[in-house]
Parts: structure tokens; C-alpha cells; sequence
């Protein structure tokens, strides 16, 4: 009678991890947390930050905002694709990025995950459409800007990669990336 309970007890399991992957398989994510008002609220902090160690630690939860998942399945999926990023499989993260992006495809960060990956492997074309969409969904998401002027500096569309950065620095004042408006590289932009 144990063997039959484990057994079941297994089938149960099994069934439900199949429904599970089915259901992610069908994109049947449910909507992005809407944290607007949360991010709305660190844009008008990291604008008066006084120092770039503040702006940081600002910056840092802006980013744990955009990295909140629909659900533990999409979670899971954000999470292995940037575990396989920061190990240099890149092209298993993409696939990871793939997945998240067909699973929940309102999901702004998906698209970015996936852009950065693009970017890394210098496919910029591919990057850009990857950051229209996040900004499509989620216009104010500043890194998604920075790296769509990083993304048209090297698609030697400087003009508009310059616009674009600016308009990031807009929102934060203090992204890594505005060193490259004023510095001797940026003039050469």
C-alpha cells in the first residue's frame, strides 16, 4: 500500500509540474506588477540625490522593482537567464530571455534581459527591437534608455543615440553612462 501512495503521490506531482509547464508554454502569464507609483516616487529621489553612492543605492532598487516578475514561473525563468549571463553563457541566457518573452510577453523586462544579451553578442539591430519593446511597455525605464543609446552608438547613429541619453539623464542624472556626453569620447559620438 506504501508503494501505491508513493506511486500516486509521484503521478500527482508529475501532472502538476506538466500543468505547469503547459501552462507556461501557452503564455498564460499573468500581468506585471505595476509599481509606477514606487518608481515615480525613486525618479524624484535619485534626481536630489547628493552624492553617486546615494543615486546607487537608488538605482539599485529601481532595478529590483523591474526585476519583480509576473509569478514564481516567470521569476524563475529572470532569474536563470541572468545566473547564465552573469556565468558568460550567453546563449543559454537568450534562450532563457526567449522563453520569459513568449511566456510574458507584457513583461517589460524580458525584452531588456534579452536586448542586453543581444547587445553583448554585438547584434544591434536585434538589441534595439528587443529596447523599443521595453519601452514600449514601460516608457520611463531609464537603464532600458541608457542602453538603447549604447545600442544606436554602435549602430553609428549618434545623433539619435545622444537624444535618447539625454532624455534617460532626465530621469537619472547619475547613470554611469553620462560620462559619455561630456567626456573626449563623448565629442567623437
Amino acid at each position: 500500500m506504501k508503494g501505491r501512495l508513493s506511486l500516486s503521490a509521484a503521478l500527482c506531482l508529475l501532472m502538476g509540474a506538466g500543468a505547469a509547464l503547459a501552462q507556461e508554454a501557452k503564455g498564460d502569464c499573468p500581468p506585471p506588477p505595476d509599481h509606477g507609483a514606487e518608481l515615480q516616487e525613486l525618479f524624484d529621489e535619485v534626481q536630489d540625490a547628493p552624492d553617486a553612492a546615494t543615486a546607487q543605492r537608488i538605482s539599485n532598487q529601481m532595478w529590483e522593482l523591474w526585476a519583480d516578475a509576473p509569478n514564481a514561473a516567470a521569476q524563475e525563468i529572470l532569474d536563470s537567464g541572468m545566473r547564465k549571463r552573469a556565468s558568460q553563457n550567453f546563449l543559454g541566457a537568450l534562450e532563457e530571455f526567449d522563453r520569459l518573452v513568449a511566456y510574458c510577453p507584457d513583461y517589460a523586462e524580458g525584452y531588456n534581459q534579452r536586448a542586453f544579451i543581444h547587445f553583448i553578442l554585438q547584434d544591434y539591430d536585434a538589441a534595439l527591437v528587443d529596447l523599443n519593446r521595453t519601452l514600449d511597455l514601460s516608457p520611463d525605464h531609464v537603464a532600458a534608455r541608457a542602453g538603447k543609446a549604447l545600442t544606436l552608438f554602435g549602430l553609428d547613429r549618434v545623433a539619435e543615440g545622444r537624444e535618447v541619453l539625454e532624455a534617460a539623464l532626465e530621469l537619472n542624472p547619475w547613470l554611469p553612462e553620462r560620462h559619455l556626453l561630456d567626456s573626449a569620447l563623448g565629442e567623437e559620438l
